[in-house]
């Protein structure tokens, strides 16, 4: 065999090879763009019956000692992005956000003090998690100055969400849900071709504190 035959050989099955690997890609795209179909509607019809509920949130606390007055979960909204992806508008992401806000009542001012590193950093990731209004204060010893506590004066109103990013590539996708049980962040990954109502059920159940299988 000559060399250009070998040449030739070698082309048809590197050519043979991109086919499949762009068929197997194509067909993780529409297999996740059906999943976001699916996942839009729903939120959106979720949305709409939360709002109305409006259902009791966890137990809430920035120290895990003092807790929050009684909360619930109330203003859902849902949003979406594309973005193009081979000359395509495909979906970036869908998210879902809501308020949790005292069950009875406006929100209401609050203080944390903390004195230790690890607590200082546990405040704090929890305070950005769900984006609650507050001032930082230090409080120094009135003859050395001395950092002796760092106050955190807050507000009782606080924010949740999911949001589900898309990998097209690989079919799937990423749900980040963010105070769904108290303040802390969580993620799961799930395949384009397990998206039905059944999962999305016990997305749900996360949402609002009850026993889910969902993670």
């Amino acid at each position: 065999m000559s060399f250009l035959n070998q040449l030739k050989q070698q082309a048809s099955a590197l050519q043979s090879q991109q086919a499949a690997e762009l068929q197997s890609v194509e067909a993780h795209t529409a297999q996740t763009e059906m999943a976001c179909v699916v996942v839009w509607k729903y939120l959106q019809d979720l949305a709409g019956q939360l709002s109305v509920i409006c259902p009791p949130a966890p137990r809430f606390s920035l120290d895990g000692k003092a807790a929050w007055p009684a909360m619930k979960l109330s203003g859902f909204r849902v949003d979406a992005r594309k973005k193009k992806l081979r000359d395509k508008d495909v979906y970036d992401y869908i998210a879902m956000g809501w308020d949790i806000v005292p069950l009875v009542g406006a929100p209401v001012a609050g203080l944390v003090s903390v004195n230790f590193p690890p607590d200082l950093e546990r405040v704090q990731k929890r305070l950005a998690f769900g984006h609650v209004e507050h001032e930082r204060k230090d409080v120094r010893h009135p003859e050395k100055n001395t950092l002796q506590a760092i106050h955190f004066e807050y507000t009782t109103k606080a924010r949740g969400n999911v949001t589900v990013t898309t990998d097209h590539d690989n079919g799937q996708l990423q749900f980040r849900l963010a105070n769904a049980d108290g303040f802390g962040v969580v993620t799961t990954t799930w395949a384009a071709t397990r998206i039905e109502h059944s999962l999305l059920d016990e997305l749900a159940k996360l949402i609002v504190a009850q026993p889910s299988r969902f993670l």
